[in-house]
């Protein structure tokens, strides 16, 4: 069975996607599981960029094949913020919640119909044995909450408030969030990609 590297130290999302790729005959593993690969400086400048950047790299250290995601929060009132910086948001050593009523607090003033905003998820996949790169994108629209409101999932997850379910993205039980996430879009448009690059 082969291995493939998630290039995240994030437990929730190492899980989370390690649970949507159950099926496929892979031994998902964290990158923590090899010390020696640096933090990656997230230097590019969209989702794609970041997510083939970081799935290069631990690629390029492990010689094993990696799955990158990078993930974020578009706000269109910001302009798009928090964007491609929503794990760095706000001031270094933030906390999630820090971040997510640092966002709250610039949206405050707009009344909840304007507060529109999608989760983005990119993936990229890098197999150094065929020196092949695939990616693909999964999107999920809300409005941003008047406060936070649930437990599970990380992140924005409970300011992120989707009208058709009622309720935030934390709001959801695990299994609900994990079928219908942008990492869960992005993740089954990669599936067939991946499985075909295993075979």
């Amino acid at each position: 069975m082969r291995k493939l590297v998630l290039a995240s130290r994030n437990k929730g999302k190492i899980e989370e996607i390690r649970e949507m790729l159950a099926d496929l005959p892979v031994e998902v593993v964290g990158v923590d599981a090899y010390p020696e690969v640096p933090e990656i400086e997230e230097t590019g400048e969209s989702f794609v960029e970041n997510a083939v950047l970081k799935a290069k790299a631990v690629a390029e250290a492990t010689g094993e094949m990696v799955l990158a995601d990078d993930s974020g929060l578009v706000v269109d009132v910001l302009g798009g913020e928090p964007g491609i910086y929503s794990a760095r948001y706000g001031k270094p050593g933030w906390t999630d919640r820090d971040r997510y009523e640092y966002l709250l607090s610039k949206v405050s003033h707009y009344p909840f119909s304007e507060r529109t905003a999608r989760f983005i998820s990119v993936i990229a996949v890098v197999d150094p044995a065929c020196n092949r790169i695939e990616t693909a994108e999964g999107r999920i629209a809300g409005i941003i909450a008047d406060k936070p409101a649930g437990t599970n999932g990380f992140g924005y997850d409970p300011i992120f408030f989707l009208p058709e379910y009622g309720k935030t993205m934390a709001e959801l039980p695990e299994a609900e969030k994990n079928r219908i996430s942008h990492r869960a879009n992005a993740i089954q448009a990669i599936k067939p990609v991946l499985k075909a690059m295993l075979e």
